[in-house]
């Protein structure tokens, strides 16, 4: 499957050059907006990394925690099939469970990967500002979060 993001004019033309060479019939599938960016990821794990060089936890420990505290809000609140699914598996499970299990390498419950980028930019902004209300020292993105 081929995901495409069109975000001007010419990459619509592309899409409409690249679609013409398909034999009919075929089927399509367009969901408005796009995932989050690859900037937008590299951040958050360069962000997790300097809170562990000025904190007390591991870098996965960093994101499990900004993971549940900032991220599932999000997406409970926007996506009713992951608000089933996350309160399926969560719902009455211990804050510290809910941590260790965002936290671990091994159970790796999709939060910020289901993000648009919107929803990312608010998830960045919140991280930003709750690791410089502790006196982390992040570093600032080249663009607007």
């Amino acid at each position: 499957m081929t995901t495409r993001i069109i975000k001007n004019k010419p990459d619509l033309e592309s899409l409409f050059t690249y679609l013409s060479n398909f034999k009919l019939p075929f089927t399509i599938n367009v969901k408005q907006g796009k995932d989050r960016s690859v900037e937008q990821n590299s951040l958050a794990f360069k962000w997790y990394l300097e809170a562990e060089q000025q904190g007390d936890m591991r870098a996965n420990e960093y994101r499990g925690f900004c993971k549940l505290r900032f991220g599932v809000p999000i997406l409970r609140a926007e996506s009713e099939e992951f608000r089933e699914l996350y309160d399926k598996h969560f719902k009455g499970i211990g804050y510290e469970d809910k941590l260790e299990i965002m936290s671990s390498e091994q159970f790796d419950f999709p939060v910020t990967r289901l993000m648009k980028t919107g929803q990312m930019t608010r998830y960045l902004q919140d991280v930003q500002d709750h690791f410089k209300s502790l006196g982390f020292q992040l570093t600032e993105p080249e663009d607007k979060l």
